[in-house]
């Protein structure tokens, strides 16, 4: 039962399209049983033969017409709130987990595929919808209608009333007992598409790999083995569930048999009228109706506890990144960063960073080097909090970014990728995404700054162009520019450079080059190098070996120790062949 509650729970802000939706269910599920019971009393008036009050069989037809009328003026006023509480509803469980996912550690997104979590949402957003519709609607109808139903044929004839009631738990417990069942296939078969639709995103998310690849036919193979074993699955399944529906049917056969023959024979007695004999059958004929939703109930039941299931347990995700109760926020003068015998793993595997002890000064310009897997980018992940240290601090201005918010810490650092995260929207909106209070004027003067106004303006709508997922419609540079005009916008007085030049043209590399240049000024930048050339003019390398610092100094210093530097140097200065090539990428560095 805690699933349903659970779902009920998420729901229960809604409390005022329920009472809507079911004082409509209610007043249906009266009008709908008025029906039989006039019908039998028109009959029985009109065996009366001459004797036939006409007036009467008028008003009583007038009756049943009016039912008919306020039954589908009725049903469509609770259809109409009905589709309002299904999009109310879809909107709060899907900004419930998007904004739970948004509070999730970046190691959550590290082990999960985008199609994942987006088919998750849709799964069980649309089964949780069709749950919450169903027992607004009708479940409410279903004991309505039975309630009422009950009640006036026991007026007519208390045995039929006491058979038709015994119906209703045999045909729960033959329905309910497929249900565990049911429930584990469910589960096999949403994990498999969750596989295929996870691939999918990922697919569409890189169809130029694929393409360039020849990949179309095992990405096609791999999605079809997936949804294989959801087909695989879903024939036992439906076979369980149809097969188990076709004994309840024939045993609620057999129990109808046995009302009908009843109010047969009391009839052929004389001790029902026509009409009444008309009427019990009329409603015995309605209360199959509830009874069949019974299954339906269940089965929406099942798929909502079963679809829901994944849904509710990301939700149940504790973040494990928090700011501390009324921690204050990060309020920097100079901009200088300690790294305090920082310690970080991952997993429980080896660590990553094995006590990492680093001061950067405010205002210069750091380079960390070191072979793939070194730490580089955790350093920068740490520093923005993405990640938890396992061991040690992390101080901005002798500030533990541990105690400060992480809005305010986020607030005061400003990131460019080596890759642009750049969003579908317009340039204008990609622009200001750090700072959307921005005026148009210091948004265009950001641009300028990134050498990108020349080539916005150019473009079909100038600020307003649309730019595609990705910024798909932009160049490699232009993207870059576009994410150091953001940068700038930002202007925050710490910033992480993922470099962003190692594959642009020499003519890009040059704008960006000129654009970073500006960007840096008067900033503390933690440079993740892949440019020999950009190395040689910061005013600190620091270099990683086995998840420690192996060496700290200046260019100049380092290249005479013989270290990770001076190889690369080394490096650089042979002549171009596979060794040298080898040499170069094991650390992630290009020639210039």
């Amino acid at each position: 039962m805690k699933p349903l509650f659970n779902i009920l729970s998420f729901a229960k802000s809604l409390w005022r399209y329920y009472v809507v939706i079911g004082v409509f269910t209610v007043l249906l599920s009266i009008l709908t049983l008025l029906q039989p019971l006039f019908i039998g009393w028109v009959i029985d008036e009109i065996r009366k033969g001459t004797g036939t009050n006409m007036r009467y069989v008028l008003l009583l037809a007038v009756l049943i017409f009016v039912i008919d009328v306020a039954v589908t003026v009725f049903s469509n006023i609770g259809g109409y709130y009905g589709d309002q509480l299904s999009l109310k509803l879809n909107r709060l469980l899907s900004r419930r987990y998007f904004a739970h996912l948004l509070e999730l550690p970046q190691s959550y997104y590290d082990t999960e595929l985008t199609g994942t979590i987006i088919n998750r949402l849709n799964r069980s957003i649309n089964q949780i919808t069709d749950f919450v519709q169903m027992m607004s609607n009708a479940f409410l109808q279903f004991l309505f209608s039975t309630v009422f139903m009950l009640v006036i044929v026991a007026y007519y004839s208390w045995p039929t009333a006491l058979i038709m009631l015994t119906i209703y738990p045999i045909y729960i417990w033959l329905t309910t007992r497929s249900s565990a069942k049911w429930q584990a296939w469910q589960g096999e078969k949403n994990q498999a598409l969750d596989l295929a639709t996870g691939r999918f995103g990922e697919v569409i998310n890189q169809v130029k790999v694929v393409k360039s690849f020849i990949g179309q036919r095992l990405e096609l193979r791999h999605f079809d083995q997936q949804y294989k074993k959801a087909l695989d699955v879903n024939k036992p399944q439906s076979k369980y569930w149809h097969t188990h529906d076709i004994y309840r049917r024939i045993v609620l056969g057999i129990l109808f048999f046995l009302i009908y023959l009843y109010i047969f024979y009391e009839g052929a007695r004389g001790r029902l009228t026509p009409g009444a004999v008309v009427t019990l059958v009329l409603y015995a004929m309605q209360i199959r109706i509830p009874i069949f939703t019974i299954s339906m109930l269940v089965d929406r039941t099942q798929r909502a506890i079963a679809d829901s299931k994944d849904y509710f347990e990301v939700m149940r995700l504790e973040p494990t990144i928090t700011d501390k109760p009324a921690a204050p926020a990060l309020r920097i003068k100079k901009g200088a960063i300690t790294f305090r015998d920082v310690v970080f793993r991952y997993t429980s595997d080896k660590p990553v960073l094995k006590g990492v002890d680093l001061a950067i000064k405010p205002h210069t310009k750091v380079a960390l080097v070191g072979e793939s897997g070194e730490g580089k980018t955790t350093l920068t992940n740490l520093l923005l909090r993405l990640y938890q240290p396992t061991g040690g601090t992390i101080e901005i201005d002798g500030q533990n970014i541990m105690d400060v918010t992480q809005a305010s810490l986020r607030r005061q650092i400003g990131v460019v990728f080596q890759e642009p995260a750049l969003f579908s929207g317009t340039v204008r909106e990609n622009i200001a995404y750090g700072r959307p209070e921005a005026t148009d004027a210091e948004i265009i003067q950001a641009a300028r700054d990134a050498n990108a106004h020349e080539f916005i303006e150019k473009l079909e709508h100038g600020y307003d162009t649309t730019i595609g997922e990705r910024g798909v419609r932009l160049s490699g540079g232009q993207k870059q520019r576009v994410a150091i005009a953001r940068a700038l916008l930002k202007n925050a007085p710490i910033l992480i450079l993922d470099e962003a030049t190692s594959s642009l043209d020499s003519r890009s590399e040059q704008l960006v080059q000129e654009a970073l240049e500006r960007l840096m000024k008067s900033r503390t930048t933690l440079i993740i190098a892949h440019r020999l050339s950009t190395v040689q003019h910061v005013d600190q390398i620091v270099t990683l070996k086995d998840g420690r610092i192996d060496e700290i100094g200046s260019p100049k210093q380092l290249a005479r120790t013989g270290g990770i530097y001076a190889q690369l140097l080394a490096l650089q200065n042979q002549k171009p062949g596979d060794q040298r090539d080898t040499g170069l990428k094991a650390f992630d560095m290009a020639e210039k």
